[in-house]
This record gives C-alpha cells, sequence and structure tokens, in this order.
C-alpha cells in the first residue's frame, strides 16, 4: 500500500471520527433542549397550580368576608297550625360570630347555598323546641361537613343560654358532630347549657315559632317520641340578611 493511500485513510478516519463527535454533540444538545423544555412545561405548571391555588384562596376568603356581614337570617316557614289551618309566617334570627364564629361561618354558608329551602323542622315538642335543617327529614340527615362543637363541655366559651327564642345546634353523641340541624327553644331549657352550641336568637316571629310548637304530631313507627308534624312543617326559602328594620 502506497504512503497516498495511507494518508486517504487516515484522512477518511479521522472525517470519520469528526462527524461522530459532530454527531454526538448535536445528539447531546437536543438532548438539553427537550430537557430544558420539559422543565419549563413543569415549571409552568407549578406556577399555574400555585396561581390557581391562590386565587381560590383568595376567592375563597372574599366570600367568607363577604358573608361575614350578614347579621340576620330570615326563614319563611308554611306550616298548618293546631286548627288546622294552613299558614306561612317568617322567623327572623339573629347570628352571633363573637359566641359562635364556627357556627355561624357554617350556618351562614348553608344558607347562601340554599341548602335549608325546602327542609322542613321535622321534630316538634311543645314547651322545649322545634329542630329542623335535616335534608333526610327524619333526624339522620347531615351536609356532608360537621364542626366543632362551641360549648363549655367541649372546651370552648359559650355564654349564651338556651333560653326561648334562641337557636342552637343540635349534635349526635359526638361533641363535634354538629352538621347542619338547628333547633329553636320554645321554653327555657337550662339543661341544654354548656352541651349545645347556641348561636342565634328570633328576633322577629316567636309567634310563628309558638303555632308551629302548637301543630298536631305523632309517634312514628319505632321512634322513640311524638314529635314528627302531622302536616308538614317547611322551610319554603332561608336568606341571609345585613340588618333588619
Amino acid at each position: 500500500m502506497g504512503k497516498s493511500s495511507k494518508q486517504q485513510q487516515a484522512q477518511q478516519a479521522r472525517e470519520y471520527r469528526l462527524q461522530r463527535q459532530q454527531e454526538e454533540l448535536e445528539k447531546q444538545k437536543q438532548q438539553s433542549r427537550i430537557i430544558r423544555r420539559t422543565m419549563l412545561v413543569v415549571l409552568a405548571v407549578i406556577l399555574v397550580a400555585v396561581g390557581l391555588g391562590a386565587g381560590i384562596s383568595a376567592i375563597n376568603n372574599r366570600e367568607a368576608i363577604r358573608l361575614s356581614r350578614y347579621d340576620y337570617v330570615t326563614m319563611t316557614v308554611s306550616y298548618t297550625n293546631a286548627n288546622g289551618e294552613a299558614r306561612e309566617g317568617e322567623i327572623v334570627m339573629k347570628l352571633y360570630e363573637d359566641i359562635a364564629p364556627i357556627t355561624v361561618k357554617n350556618f351562614r354558608q348553608l344558607v347562601s347555598e340554599g341548602f335549608y329551602d325546602g327542609l322542613t323542622f321535622h321534630r316538634v315538642i311543645e314547651g322545649f323546641m322545634i329542630q329542623g335543617g335535616d335534608p333526610k327529614g327524619d333526624g339522620t340527615g347531615d351536609s356532608g361537613t360537621t364542626i366543632k362543637g362551641e360549648f363549655s363541655s367541649n372546651g370552648v366559651k359559650n355564654n349564651l343560654l338556651h333560653k326561648r327564642g334562641v337557636v342552637s345546634m343540635a349534635r349526635g353523641d359526638n361533641k363535634n358532630s354538629a352538621s347542619c340541624q338547628f333547633f329553636i327553644v320554645h321554653k327555657d331549657s337550662a339543661h341544654l347549657n354548656g352541651d349545645y352550641a347556641a348561636f342565634g336568637e328570633v328576633v322577629s316571629g316567636m309567634n310563628v315559632v309558638d303555632e308551629i310548637a302548637e301543630t298536631e304530631v305523632y309517634q312514628p313507627t319505632g321512634s322513640g317520641e311524638k314529635a314528627t308534624p302531622v302536616n308538614p312543617v317547611t322551610i319554603v326559602k332561608a336568606e341571609l340578611l345585613k340588618s333588619v328594620e
């Protein structure tokens, strides 16, 4: 083999190595571009998620502030009085956020969502209380959320006594099982003090509460008390009010 041929082979080998190096360099550049694009996409997703989270939080905060401006709830209720006459009346409640903030926030939220519209006062005991707000209508329903019981036996100071007209939360045996059911005290019930979260008071419409308390009731099969209205006592509409005249 001649010198010229060897030189040609060496030149070809150099060119081949250079080509492979260039191909490898291009491959590395391509991989770097892919990595950078992937990182940018991930970063963008993170920023969007953070932004959405902040946005949702801001919306929730604005909603909480908006609802906190409403100190009253009015309930339009249809019922049948003790004489069998169909009636419709209005009960206006004042909410005491300074006494039971968690309970009031929960109640406001449910009212604002229209949760109580069409539900009933399913448990009526004259001389004691009228209880409503159960989506099942039998005392076993809830809103899907439970809240902390704001009363002294659960470690929370609450000086609102269960006197006539006071609004309080119903619950089960668990002290933190209150959800959506509430009751209006018909006659002073001191035995409830310290064990149930009183959070409001009827400021107008106690005459309606009195008539509901006197409506005819019966004892369903399997029930332990005669407290179910013969004719439904229905919350036609519950609304938030900023003030009352």
